[in-house]
């Protein structure tokens, strides 16, 4: 299963773009990309969202199960989180897609499209926070789905 992060804005070098960088190269079950994208040139901020769905959408492979990270998603449990990545993997799906929206959230018609929406609690985190904070989840679930001890330590 190939997974794929896309999400809005450019992570620059520093702790947020090392913690992504730390748990994405730790996944050995996937193979995991991110791709970042953003708009060129301004944008008037009533069309920003839109402009920002339609570079995630273009994004997305074809037959994608798509999972959009969205503070009114589903909260999973990790051990939950790890059933469903296990459910993907065993159903065939061979793209899986999570998408993060920029500062804004994302467009509603992108969340509408979406499988699942995902959260990762009730706060609001920093979009560029999310991204390593997904690919620690999604790190600790390929653990608990080999029976590593880390979810536990």
């Amino acid at each position: 299963m190939r997974i794929h992060i896309i999400a809005v804005g450019r992570a620059r070098q520093g702790p947020e773009r090392a913690l992504y960088e730390h748990f994405s190269g730790r996944i050995a079950a996937w193979t995991v990309a991110l791709r970042e994208v953003e708009p060129r040139g301004r944008v008037a901020p009533e069309r920003l969202k839109a402009a920002e769905a339609d570079l995630l959408a273009a994004a997305i492979p074809d037959r994608a199960v798509i999972v959009a990270l969205d503070e009114t998603g589903r909260q999973l449990g990790s051990v939950d989180f790890a059933g469903r990545m296990r459910a993907w993997r065993d159903d065939g799906i061979a793209d899986l897609t999570f998408v993060i929206g920029g500062a804004d959230g994302l467009d509603a018609g992108l969340k509408q499209r979406s499988d699942l929406l995902f959260s990762l609690g009730q706060a609001t985190w920093p979009h560029m926070l999310v991204r390593g904070m997904l690919a620690e989840q999604i790190y600790r679930a390929q653990q608990i789905l080999a029976g590593h001890p880390y979810h536990r330590e």
